[in-house]
């Protein structure tokens, strides 16, 4: 036998077995990845190739990780609840199946203390490809390196199915080095919610359904609420759930929002109520017209901040609304309670007293961290709209909410700030 063929026999056998290696339904390593984090807990998923039992050891300084929790299960998908933890505090941690690599975590700090916090926001980030890379690596610029404290995924986290390759190829595979030490909550896209209702989606998290976290028990995954430091985070659910007044999900968001006593309160779902992207909120019968003509009062009455939502692939910033649940046609400049830019270096910034009811909440459509296209942006409740990538960088540090818009070159193309004099 030649060389040449040897070689190319040799080449073909490697070929044939990766080939079977990638088809022999081994699931592919995921994680670890952190989910519902308190002040004392944390809960660390990940998946493993063989079975394995499910063990994570941690302790308070790198090679030192003498405490061990397990589980006693068996198993590639591990799910282990670490308890007992101080407030707070950096943990470093390994896992059953990787026991060479070393991560660290920081737990959330005492719930309702004023405590400077970093959230990374991302919409629409499932395309796995370039336009998501370029807009993970400018935000990672832009924090010089540095942990976000948590981050919010709008949906749409994995295209176009919401499959469990979809997941691994645009979630797990695109952030390997943010999971293991930043906790993500996200919101139901609709195309995540493509595959068996959501399943995959539902399986890859545990979110905090029984108010472990903070806020009112809602008792499915499908939204939840929770706590850090002094902000109350809200997350709906625009894709499974009956949205209509009366429905369970309303109740609850109004129970919920009653029972809020931090300073600042943040609400997030994936389809926006005030945009002219591909999607247009005007359209009579969509889901962010029946969003739009019952949440807004809600939202007002009980001091939201901030909505974040998705779906469209743009960027726009509303005004502080009050009063507005119609068709654009409708909104009035009476219903924006404040006309400026809420720059610092501009108009100054948004104050409100903290006191609650009608003091205008900002809507920001963010679902441009994988595509953005190009459509008219003219909703006229919107002071900002731009077809340009990017993800929104919230700082909150006491009485002060300072958000930008990051685009693919790491600068902050949109800028505003609130402070909020507590009454």
């Amino acid at each position: 036998m030649s060389a040449v063929k040897a070689i190319r026999q040799f080449i073909l056998l490697v070929a044939v077995t990766i080939a079977i290696a990638a088809c022999d339904g081994s699931p592919a390593d995921r994680g670890p990845y952190l989910q519902s984090p308190t002040p004392t807990s944390v809960i660390i998923k990940w998946r493993t190739k063989t079975q394995l039992a499910s063990e994570v050891h941690y302790g308070l300084a790198p090679g030192v990780l003498e405490k061990i929790t397990e589980t006693g299960v068996i198993a590639n998908n591990h799910e282990v609840l670490l308890e007992s933890l101080e407030p707070d505090t950096r943990y470093f941690y390994s896992v059953s199946g990787k026991e060479r690599k070393e991560f660290y975590f920081r737990t959330p700090p005492i719930e309702g203390e004023a405590h400077s916090t970093r959230v990374w926001v991302l919409g629409d980030s499932g395309s796995g490809d370039e336009r998501a890379e370029k807009v993970r690596d400018a935000f990672y610029e832009f924090n010089n390196g540095a942990d976000a404290d948590l981050i919010l995924m709008l949906g749409d986290l994995a295209y176009d199915l919401g499959s469990e390759t979809d997941f691994q190829r645009a979630f797990f595979e695109m952030y390997p080095d943010t999971l293991p030490t930043t906790p993500i909550f996200p919101a139901l896209g609709n195309h995540d919610a493509n595959t068996d209702r959501g399943a995959p989606y539902f399986g890859i998290f545990s979110l905090p359904a029984s108010g472990e976290s903070g806020g009112v028990a809602s008792e499915t995954e499908a939204y939840y609420s929770f706590n850090y430091a002094n902000i109350h985070f809200v997350a709906l659910d625009t894709e499974l759930s009956d949205r209509l007044p009366g429905s369970t999900m309303y109740r609850w968001l109004i129970e919920d929002l009653k029972a809020n006593d931090q300073d600042w309160t943040i609400v997030f779902f994936h389809r926006p109520l005030y945009s002219k992207g591909r999607h247009d909120s005007d359209d009579t019968g969509s889901t962010m017209s029946q969003m739009r003509m019952h949440y807004p009062p809600v939202f007002e009455t009980y001091g939201v901040d901030l909505v974040f939502s998705g779906h469209n692939h743009s960027y726009e910033r509303s005004f502080p609304l009050a009063g507005h649940q119609g068709t654009s046609d409708t909104l009035t400049e009476s219903m924006k309670t404040d006309l400026g830019d809420g720059r610092t270096d501009g108009d100054g910034p948004y104050r409100k007293t903290g006191s609650g009811e009608n003091e205008g909440v900002i809507y920001i459509v963010a679902g441009s961290s994988s595509k953005a296209h190009e459509y008219p942006l003219d909703h006229p409740a919107n002071l900002i709209a731009m077809v340009e990538l990017g993800s929104v960088v919230l700082d909150i540090d006491g009485d002060t909410l300072n958000a930008r818009f990051v685009s693919p070159n790491s600068k902050a193309i949109d800028y505003f700030t609130i402070v909020k004099n507590q009454e």
